[in-house]
């Protein structure tokens, strides 16, 4: 492995992680209704476990209702099912060849706790992350031992520092990102 692999390996895991953080924020329930809510949550029809964006189309028509349509009208039943399944505190209502979705406002208590499940959402990518730099220093620290690379103590140096400077770009992100996302569920 030469320097530019290790960085660019360190920047994919740090990626990843950043997509990871993304995802998950993406499901946590605030004041309105998303889609994100349900998208992943996992139903069984036709024999199998899917997810429910693979088998039904969902959209919120209002800031307090999910509205899902499957594509074939005779699972709605089983769809109402895995939603309650879920464990998301939802209570799915059919309605014809549609289900619909409403989403009670939250406590202030309840507030609290999700705006702290965020943090620690947020806490463990900046730490995937952190591990992903400690990783790539030691990968150059070994290429440093390592006598025939022929690599200068500055290209090592420099390598480390543009490994800090990636680390510190994508915590800020996540940092944001969480903030961002603390504040939405604190709104009433």
């Amino acid at each position: 492995m030469d320097l530019d692999s290790i960085q660019l390996h360190a920047e994919e895991t740090m990626v990843k992680s950043l997509e990871y953080v993304r995802s998950e924020l993406k499901g946590v329930r605030t004041g309105r209704a998303t889609t994100g809510l349900v998208e992943f949550v996992k139903v069984e029809v036709y024999g199998s476990e899917t997810d429910l964006r693979s088998v039904a189309l969902i959209s919120a028509p209002e800031p307090t209702q999910i509205l899902v349509k499957p594509y074939d009208g005779s699972t709605v039943q089983e769809i109402a099912k895995g939603i309650t399944a879920a464990g998301l505190g939802l209570n799915p209502m059919v309605d014809g060849k549609q289900i619909r979705i409403n989403i009670p406002p939250l406590s202030g208590d309840r507030r609290k706790e999700l705006a702290a499940s965020v943090k620690q959402m947020g806490e463990a990518a900046k730490v995937a992350m952190r591990n992903a730099r400690r990783d790539a220093n030691k990968h150059i620290d070994q290429l440093a031992k390592d006598k025939s690379q022929h690599i200068s103590e500055d290209e090592i140096e420099g390598a480390k520092e543009e490994i800090q400077d990636l680390l510190k770009k994508h915590e800020k992100i996540v940092e944001d990102e969480v903030a961002a996302k603390a504040k939405e569920i604190q709104e009433v």
